[in-house]
Parts: structure tokens; C-alpha cells; sequence
């Protein structure tokens, strides 16, 4: 092999190791799952947003100790797997394309919003979950409780708003590239 020869190979191989290592029908299905996993976690965080209006408004007891208990029993596995599934195929989909994870803003703001949301559903509303559901049992037993739930109602709507922007970013890029420093 010519001297010649061997620098482009040699070129091509440095060009190769730092391209996007996402050929494009893996990046088409994780792309799919990061957006069915978004849609999810929207989803759920509807359904969060409806037991707790339900739980606060009813009329009947049982129904919004039904919703309490639903609430706190189910609604923090569906939230946590989407929002860590979107975190993980977006880490993905930044390391493995050309948009990356800190060369363009929005991707960047999405993976700071995404961060911290999961770091909320596990550090500020899991730790609440038990007296949720003791609240809804105390309800449907028809026991009564003096719980206040009116903190429920800020985790729905600042997922839903936050989650809202995310798609937004995604859908129109915008801000362009992070400067670099130096």
C-alpha cells in the first residue's frame, strides 16, 4: 500500500470514529421509541392531571378515594419508565447523530428538561405517593381525611408545560449551534 494510499485510509478511518454511529434504520427505531416513549409520558402525566382533579372535586368520597389510590398506587412506574426511556434514547440519538448532545441548544435544553424532570418524579413527588394512598383509602372508607393534596396539582402541569416545550424544540430546532469557548 502507497504512502498516499495508506494517510487517506488512515483519514478515513479518524472521519469514520467520530461520525454519527447510528446508521440510518437503527436511528429511525430508536427515533420511534423516543417518541412513543414522549407520547407516553405526556399521556400519563393526562391521566395524573385527571385523578387529581377528580380526587379534589368529586362529590363522592369513594370516587375520589378511588382516584387518590389509583393515583398513588400506579401512576410512578408508567411516569418514571417513560421519562428515563426518553432520556435514553435521546442520549442516543445525541451521540449517535449529527445533532448530538451539546452542539445544538435545543438539544441541549431538552436533555436539561428531561433530567430534571426524572429527577423530580424520584426526588419530589415518589416520597408523597404512601400518604396519597392512605389518603384515597381514608376517602373510601369513608374515614375522612384532613391530607392536603392541593401540592398534586403542580406536578401535572409542570410536566405537561415542560414536556409541551420539549416537543416544541423538537419540532422547530430552534437557536442553532452552542458557541464553544477558546
Amino acid at each position: 500500500m502507497s504512502e498516499a494510499a495508506a494517510a487517506h485510509t488512515s483519514r478515513r478511518q479518524v472521519a469514520h470514529s467520530s461520525a454519527p454511529f447510528l446508521g440510518p434504520k437503527l436511528r429511525k427505531t430508536v427515533l420511534v421509541v423516543h417518541v412513543l416513549a414522549g407520547g407516553t409520558w405526556i399521556g400519563v402525566d393526562v391521566i395524573v392531571a385527571v385523578l387529581v382533579l377528580v380526587g379534589r372535586f368529586s362529590n363522592s368520597p369513594g370516587t375520589a378515594g378511588l382516584a387518590y389510590h389509583a393515583l398513588g398506587t400506579f401512576a410512578l412506574i408508567p411516569m418514571l419508565t417513560s421519562g428515563l426511556t426518553c432520556l435514553g434514547t435521546g442520549l442516543l440519538l445525541g451521540w449517535g447523530t449529527r445533532w448530538g448532545l451539546v452542539r445544538y441548544r435545543w438539544v441541549l435544553v431538552k436533555l436539561v428538561i428531561t433530567v430534571v424532570l426524572c429527577v423530580l418524579i424520584v426526588a419530589a413527588l415518589a416520597p408523597g405517593m404512601p400518604e396519597v394512598v392512605a389518603h384515597g383509602e381514608a376517602l373510601a372508607a369513608g374515614a375522612g381525611s384532613t391530607a392536603d393534596m392541593s401540592n398534586l396539582f403542580f406536578p401535572p402541569a409542570v410536566s405537561l408545560v415542560s414536556l409541551s416545550f420539549a416537543t416544541v424544540l423538537a419540532v422547530f430546532k430552534p437557536w442553532g449551534k452552542v458557541r464553544r469557548r477558546g
